[in-house]
């Protein structure tokens, strides 16, 4: 599976200028808005992780959770009384995006504006809960319907698109860690095959006791050890004309995204995306400025430091690391640990490390060059965004 993004969409009838990242937002466990995540991420500043023992009946260990965060002190009362938390992080989201003073951002007509953002697989704190009221009430239908909305998998996409009133495609795709890169390529392709002038892009994941417990047992123990996270970052996609018009500053360009699977290893696979992501964005590594892998930038403890991975080399944690050390040998390159900043942040992650990129950026400005983010997962799939950064 190989797919690319390539600078225009040639050949499109209505085809769009190459799209550019203007406007972009994040809750995560640094706090809400752009302010402390870049803050953050330019000190280097890992997060500390807490979980109230008192509210949440989760396994041990604790976790990284957006400080502060209640749907209702937010958003208020009005239209919040069945949203869970996965809605209202991403509503929550939008609104520190599309309202950062208060006041409305100009974008295009309603019917031109598209959503598409990434989850796990929805709530699953909500999806839980319901299937358990089911079994265990009375008679299987006496649940509460108003609830019912929220096991759907889109309903955070729905209802942010109703409550800031956009009217263009509305999409959610599911994909694991790469989930936000696959977001990423779908909003891309979306408004540059001309479906849609201006995209909200993203991707959310919420801190649940179910999804803690679902992480527990299936994660070794050196897999827990990584704080899981919650965040939701956003991202404004339009051309660059489109974002001066409005009074934007473009921040990146989205050059290739590119997509592959490693049946005969994932350390082989990852080199050979990454590389053929640099040659489809037409550069080349020693113009990559910055890298953010979604693994650790150091083997865990007790490892040999230079021993990434087991025999094959296809240890998940660290095996971005070694291949982008290997494909950017010689270039002036700065990595970002964004998991061993902000945790396991999961379906959230890819645009976590997007959004950790622009940060950096934004502290040590390096226009005209490029930035790199990576993805795999357990099942070997692997991914690579290449940025054009202004």
């Amino acid at each position: 599976m190989t797919t690319t993004v390539h600078e225009t969409a040639t050949g499109v009838p209505g085809a769009r200028a190459t799209t550019v990242i203007s406007e972009w937002s994040v809750l995560s466990p640094y706090g809400i808005g752009a302010e402390p995540f870049t803050e953050g991420v330019a000190a280097r500043r890992p997060v500390v992780p807490r979980l109230n023992r008192d509210v949440w009946q989760a396994p041990p260990g604790d976790a990284c959770l957006v400080p502060g965060f209640d749907v209702v002190s937010l958003l208020g009362s009005r239209g919040t009384r069945t949203m869970d938390r996965l809605t209202g992080l991403t509503v929550a989201t939008l609104g520190t995006l599309l309202e950062p003073d208060g006041s409305r951002r100009r974008l295009d007509e309603p019917e031109h504006v598209g959503l598409v953002l990434g989850t796990g697989s929805g709530s699953v704190q909500s999806t839980m809960d319901f299937t358990r009221d089911a079994l265990t009430g009375a008679r299987p239908f006496y649940v509460d319907p108003a609830l019912f909305p929220n096991t759907v998998m889109n309903r955070a996409a729905g209802q942010s698109a109703i409550w800031y009133g956009l009217k263009g495609p509305n999409a959610t795709l599911a994909g694991g860690p790469l989930t936000g890169l696959q977001a990423l390529r779908y909003a891309t392709r979306l408004r540059e095959h001309g479906y849609s002038r201006t995209v909200l892009c993203g991707a959310v994941e919420e801190f649940s006791e179910q999804r803690a417990w679902l992480a527990w047992h299936t994660r070794g123990e050196e897999r827990r050890r990584t704080p899981l996270a919650e965040a939701c970052a956003m991202f404004l996609l339009e051309d660059a004309g489109t974002a001066l018009g409005a009074g934007r500053t473009p921040r990146a360009d989205i050059l290739a995204v590119r997509f592959g699977a490693g049946p005969h290893g994932l350390r082989t696979a990852l080199e050979k995306c990454v590389r053929g992501a640099l040659e489809a964005a037409g550069t080349h590594p020693g113009e990559v400025a910055f890298a953010a892998p979604s693994g650790r930038l150091s083997p865990p403890p007790g490892t040999c430091p230079m021993g990434f991975g087991g025999p094959a080399g296809d240890d998940v944690d660290t095996v971005e690391t070694a291949v982008l050390g290997d494909v950017l040998a010689g270039a002036d390159a700065e990595f970002i640990g964004v998991r061993e900043l902000v945790g396991d942040a999961s379906a959230a992650s890819a645009v976590v490390q997007l959004a950790a990129v622009l940060a950096a950026a934004a502290h040590r400005p390096r226009p005209g060059a490029t930035a790199v983010v990576t993805s795999v997962d357990d099942d070997g799939l692997v991914a690579c965004l290449v940025l054009r950064l202004r």
